[in-house]
């Protein structure tokens, strides 16, 4: 009995060894052992584990992978399928490890950007301060970002993002509604709603006017009905423009609200 634990004993500190080589050795000189151990199937993944991630959706990480459960523990190339993570538009850096006898292991270290800056046809994920959080430009495949983060458009929004998107935090109803936040002359913000609508916010008097849209959507669901523009400017009044009609008809292209 004492040479058979001795002979496990010496079993599983060879086993453990080479596991740490593999880990140590790169991944391109590894390749030809991967594929022999692939092909004897010598462990299955049973489990994969993520950490570390807030924005990332997990399909994403999964994806690039390139593996799934129930495929060969070293059928995959680790440093492979951390760069593909790392491409990832809320990833600064990622790591994936191997555990014996059968988890994957997956790390994020995300970005925090607050909002998705439109700038001379770039899309450029910003934080609070308005810089640059990602070394590259999101593109149409990064679709996760463009939904979970609101876009701002024009020269200064960077800077100014975080407030109104602070501010707009105490009026759910209006910002679930919102497609981007334009700003205008670096003074001030228009909202480009969802169904097309343009609403004029005043300079520094955000919240007030904020306060007021909602009252109006709340009263006559204001931000649900056929019009172009509703101007906020004006503390005394609003002003609401509504689509051209027809040669035939002679409405007035624009209302006044009190």
């Amino acid at each position: 009995m004492r040479r058979l634990v001795v002979f496990l004993v010496l079993i599983l500190v060879l086993i453990g060894g080479g596991w740490i080589a593999l880990g140590m050795v790169s991944d391109r000189s590894m390749s030809s052992l991967r594929t022999k151990l692939e092909a004897m199937d010598p462990l299955q993944i049973k489990h994969i584990v993520i950490r570390g991630r807030q924005l990332t959706d997990e399909s994403d990480i999964l994806s690039r992978l390139d593996t799934q459960k129930n495929h060969s523990l070293f059928g995959f190339s680790v440093e492979q399928a951390r760069l593909r993570i790392d491409a990832l538009p809320f990833v600064d850096h990622s790591t994936v490890e191997r555990h014996l006898p059968d988890t994957v292991i997956v790390t994020l270290t995300e970005r925090v950007p607050v909002a998705i800056w439109q700038t001379r046809r770039h899309f450029i994920l910003i934080n609070r301060a308005g810089d640059r959080v990602s070394e590259r430009d999101l593109t149409a495949q990064d679709s996760t970002a463009f939904h979970k983060l609101p876009l701002v458009v024009g020269q200064g929004a960077n800077v100014a993002a975080a407030s109104i998107i602070d501010l707009l935090a105490h009026y759910p109803d209006v910002k679930s509604r919102i497609l981007a936040l334009i700003r205008i002359g670096e003074r001030r913000w228009n909202l480009l709603m969802r169904n097309g609508t343009l609403v004029l916010l005043p300079e520094g008097a955000e919240n007030a006017a904020l306060a007021r849209l909602t009252d109006y959507q709340q009263q006559i669901r204001l931000l649900e009905r056929p019009v172009t523009s509703i101007d906020l400017r004006l503390a005394d009044r609003m002003v609401i423009h509504t689509p051209s009609s027809p040669p035939s008809s002679s409405p007035s292209p624009g209302t006044d609200a009190p």
